[in-house]
């Protein structure tokens, strides 16, 4: 299966801390790729998987339809590889998927964005009330998920690299801001994502035929490799 991978990646970047501007010397190479299985494949009983891990360490991808399957439906995790600013690989069609990207933005992305960040702060909230300890790893990733989904709503773009807000950043991973802060920060960019979805100009849908229409072409160019 890591075949697919290696042969058969359209496009391969670097994502998490490398990728946002928040590395250290220790932090890992996460790399995330999308592969688009020979489309004889697909008329097998046993069809190509639809995501497979490695074979690096770190190393995840998925098949084409499925990444788009998840792009559409506004994933974070998904869409950050569309704009990470660390390409490794990428083919022609890599190039065509990156350059339609914005077909797969949508006002979903209020609610995707908002709702990862809250479940983060839920998650840092019940710890706390739990133990009195804090994850701040997962207390910074939080305010950065609400930043990048305002961001998005405003821009049409999504925001990768936060190394203009490294200092304060880290300072919350580090814990050096008291939880009060940090709490205060959040709902203040919560106030801030509201604002955006108010004034977003996403359309209310992503654009589905154009989807269709890059995985119809790159399943018809599989078909001559």
């Amino acid at each position: 299966m890591t075949d697919l991978v290696e042969k058969h990646t359209i496009l391969a970047v670097v994502v998490g801390s490398r990728a946002y501007g928040l590395e250290g010397p220790e932090s890992d190479h996460d790399r995330r790729g999308v592969y688009a299985a020979p489309t004889r494949d697909f008329w097998r009983l046993d069809k190509p998987p639809t995501h497979l891990d490695g074979p690096a360490e770190e190393q995840f991808s998925w098949e084409i339809e499925r990444f788009c399957t998840l792009a559409l439906q506004a994933n974070p995790t998904v869409l950050e590889v569309l704009w990470s600013p660390v390409t490794e690989q990428i083919t022609p069609d890599g190039e065509q998927l990156r350059a339609m990207r914005g077909a797969f933005l949508s006002r979903r992305v209020y609610d995707t964005y908002g709702n990862y960040a809250r479940d983060q702060l839920d998650k840092v909230a019940s710890r706390r009330a739990r133990t009195g300890e804090t994850n701040h790893k997962q207390a910074m990733h939080m305010v950065r998920l609400l930043m990048a989904g305002a961001h998005v709503l405003r821009t049409g773009e999504i925001l990768v690299d936060v190394r203009h807000l490294r200092d304060r950043l880290l300072a919350v991973r580090r814990g050096e801001l008291d939880w009060d802060e940090v709490a205060a920060w959040a709902a203040t960019l919560l106030a801030d994502l509201d604002q955006a979805a108010a004034e977003t100009r996403l359309p209310e849908r992503p654009d589905r035929e154009r989807v269709d229409q890059l995985l119809h072409d790159v399943r018809e160019r599989g078909l001559r490799s």
